[in-house]
């Protein structure tokens, strides 16, 4: 992509924090989106990238946060995602900095979940590809049908 004149965000850190008594993922999309615009706008600014030719990557909760990207925003018009936890309802005794459980706020983890914003990134046609190994020890589960289909829903 690099070669082709993109600009790939390879691994960003964006931080999720929680303000006063709010739980940091309560507000994780907002968080998410307004770092990486930031972001993008910075290296706009400086001219080294094109805001129409931005990709965006990551391993593990960098994948994780790649898939939220491209599922919620117009942003990046790509991303490589490795190893990453997409359903979390795999990892229900919480995930990151998360500690509720999936039974206390079940809708948090579907809304955390990328797995069930497939039909908003295939909407948006913005390429995905994602990597998961059987052996990768960062990772939060275990790859599964689920992420078989996961992957080849958006195909």
């Amino acid at each position: 992509m690099l070669v082709k004149g993109w600009a790939v965000l390879d691994g960003p850190a964006f931080p999720i924090l929680g303000k006063g008594d709010e739980e940091p993922n309560d507000t994780f999309k907002q968080q998410l989106v307004g770092s990486a615009a930031a972001a993008i706008d910075a290296v706009v600014e400086m001219g080294v990238a094109d805001r129409d030719k931005m990709a965006v990557g990551g391993h593990s909760y960098g994948a994780f946060m790649t898939s939220h990207l491209l599922s919620h925003t117009d942003l990046f018009k790509a991303g490589l995602a490795r190893s990453g936890a997409y359903n979390r309802s795999l990892t229900p005794f919480g995930f990151q900095s998360e500690q509720r459980t999936y039974w206390s706020d079940t809708d948090l983890y579907i809304e955390m979940s990328p797995f069930t914003h497939v039909k908003s990134l295939a909407q948006r046609r913005n390429p995905i590809l994602l990597i998961h190994g059987q052996v990768s020890h960062r990772c939060c589960s275990k790859p599964r049908n689920e992420h078989q289909h996961f992957a080849s829903s958006l195909l």
